[in-house]
């Protein structure tokens, strides 16, 4: 009774913490591009700390132990795609994407095609973080949940409330000082106390190797076909979605956001192996908990192994995690109904939407403070009223990347690709993986199978990039005004900051 009053203690202290971070953001919050980019001016350290916290959420953390508790070693391969996403999105494309200076994904598909066809990218590009805010909504629930005593509707609800008030307060900036502090928890509490307790439970690595079957010590064993499904869904999703993109333009300049992504990538690496670590261990330290339940393995280290205040320790690393995810999204999900959703809508009907009030700075502010309140709410609705949320986040991730990732990297590596070729490929590769998605959720023999399918992805991959290279050479190439205007902003020789809603050159 004791040992759980100080974990709830602990817990209680983090949220209230939390809180008062929204408010130092406030502080610093003036305008619309502190809002939203954290006025585009995080050295490496806040960078690096922020980047790190959005990617790793409650799958990396008390998913990745639990794929360890289950396969050994082979379960780190999850979050080494994440982490190797982090890092080719840093390497690769981060300084280009810094110079840009814009607010979401489609507003670099309208500046590099001067297409306002591929602002459809834009519908994907909400689901995908709604849906993602409310996954990680659901998950730091259940902490709630076993500290608490509290219902499954309470626990979202009230979690849910404290990142919705320090992100609508703050926006960008509070989000970063919160991840700050999310990111130093998670690092102490994976690295410096969770490890190397649970590996002197089991008697090190040695005691583990004695004590489990040998394939717990194999890199495949997880099984080659998840392991190369990891790499194509993480991996290339993380290349393309605008929770990462935003945190890539907070960065102060190109050398921060590649190098300091970077860091953040190998950071993911070693994360994702301490954490197969430590399920490894807790197989052989702990008993009685079924396969089944493997992500209850976090909970159970934190509560059995650790010493009283530490497990408090441990599981605010867990609240912690899958909050910076939660928040990162909900401000992506907020930017992308405001700078892209709402302008496209509104030209259905013939109206032009100015989304940008750069006459009235706090006007701005408080409109971007609207969106985040009203989709954080609605977040925490879905959250609560569906039962597999995870499903929704799965179809989201499968459009995202089977529909939209070869428009976005082909504008970016390929100077011929043209803009019907990008709403082309998006459009065929986004129906051909709902359209296969559903073909084996009909023929599936339990529900949801067909959901969870790799085939849909891999198809609608293949057919939106066969699509693009296709209609891109077959059509003209993209207007010579609209390249040399992609060419400056790349070379990082026009500054002017893009207006938040996303208009064709």
């Amino acid at each position: 009774m004791d040992a759980n009053f100080v974990n709830i203690a602990i817990v209680v202290v983090y949220l209230i913490a939390m809180l008062a971070f929204g408010w130092w953001g406030k502080s610093r919050t003036k305008n619309n591009s502190d809002f939203l980019v954290a006025g585009r001016r995080l050295g490496p350290f806040l960078y690096t700390g922020t980047m790190a916290a959005v990617v790793l959420g409650g799958a990396s953390t008390v998913g990745g132990v639990g794929l360890g508790y289950k396969f050994g070693i082979s379960g780190m391969w999850l979050v080494v795609a994440i982490g190797a996403g982090v890092l080719l999105l840093s390497l690769l494309f981060a300084g280009t994407i810094q110079k840009l200076k814009i607010y979401t994904v489609s507003q670099m598909l309208t500046l590099r095609y001067g297409s306002k066809a591929t602002q459809t990218s834009g519908i994907v590009m909400l689901a995908y973080t709604l849906m993602l805010c409310a996954t990680s909504t659901s998950a730091y629930a259940t902490i709630f949940v076993v500290l608490f005593g509290w219902d499954r509707w309470l626990a979202i609800a009230i979690g849910g409330a404290i990142v919705l008030v320090y992100s609508t307060i703050g926006g960008m900036w509070s989000i970063t000082l919160a991840d700050q502090v999310q990111f130093v928890i998670k690092t102490v509490g994976i690295f410096a106390l969770m490890l190397p307790f649970t590996l002197n439970a089991a008697g090190g690595l040695d005691g583990i190797r004695s004590r489990v079957d040998e394939s717990f010590f194999q890199m495949d064993g997880i099984g080659v076909q998840t392991i190369i499904t990891y790499f194509v869904v993480y991996t290339l999703g993380l290349l393309i979605g605008q929770d990462i993109w935003q945190r890539v333009f907070t960065a102060k300049t190109p050398g921060v956001a590649r190098w300091g992504g970077a860091t953040a990538g190998v950071y993911c690496i070693l994360y994702g192996v301490a954490g197969a670590l430590i399920g490894m261990a807790a197989s052989v330290a702990l008993s009685g908990i079924d396969i089944a339940a493997k992500d209850d393995v976090y909970a159970e280290v934190a509560q059995t192994i650790l010493p009283v205040g530490i497990g408090g320790l441990v599981l605010a690393a867990a609240v912690a995690a899958m909050m910076s995810t939660a928040s990162g999204a909900l401000i992506a999900a907020a930017t992308v109904a405001r700078a892209d959703v709402l302008p496209f809508v509104a030209s259905w009907f013939g109206k032009d939407v100015n989304t940008d009030d750069t006459d009235n700075p706090e006007h701005d502010v408080k409109a971007n403070r609207m969106w985040v309140l009203a989709l954080g709410i609605v977040a925490i609705l879905i959250a609560i009223i569906t039962k597999d949320v995870v499903a929704a986040l799965t179809i989201a991730y499968d459009i995202l990347v089977g529909g939209l990732l070869v428009a976005i990297l082909g504008g970016l590596v390929w100077k011929r690709g043209t803009g019907i070729a990008a709403a082309a490929s998006m459009a065929v590769g986004s129906v051909v993986t709902l359209g296969t998605m559903i073909v084996l959720e009909i023929n599936a023999k339990a529900p949801l199978d067909g959901v969870f399918a790799n085939e849909p992805i891999y198809f609608g991959l293949i057919s939106s990039a066969v699509v693009y290279v296709v209609v891109s050479l077959l059509t003209k190439p993209t207007d010579p005004q609209v390249m040399r205007n992609w060419v400056r902003r790349v070379a990082g020789q026009d500054n002017e900051e893009a207006p938040v809603g996303a208009t064709a050159p």
